[in-house]
């Protein structure tokens, strides 16, 4: 098991949260998906390393973006 961290700018809402694990938690291999609304923080708990670009698409298919680094 990989466990990964992102930020996420612009959720303000639970609707927000629920956009962004559904888009995460549909990428091959991904196993849970927790957001922390207060911080921005996405953990992503997957089988092996997901790939950042297709991360940053999910949540942009979500309407919000990864803040890099």
């Amino acid at each position: 098991m990989t466990i990964q961290t992102y930020t996420v700018s612009g959720m303000t809402c639970g609707h927000c949260v629920n956009s962004v694990s559904s888009e995460i938690g549909k990428l091959p291999g991904v196993r849970d998906v927790k957001v922390d609304l207060a911080s921005g923080a996405v953990t992503v708990q997957s089988e092996q390393p997901l790939d950042d670009t297709a991360v940053a698409a999910a949540v942009d298919e979500a309407g919000y973006e990864v803040v890099r680094a």
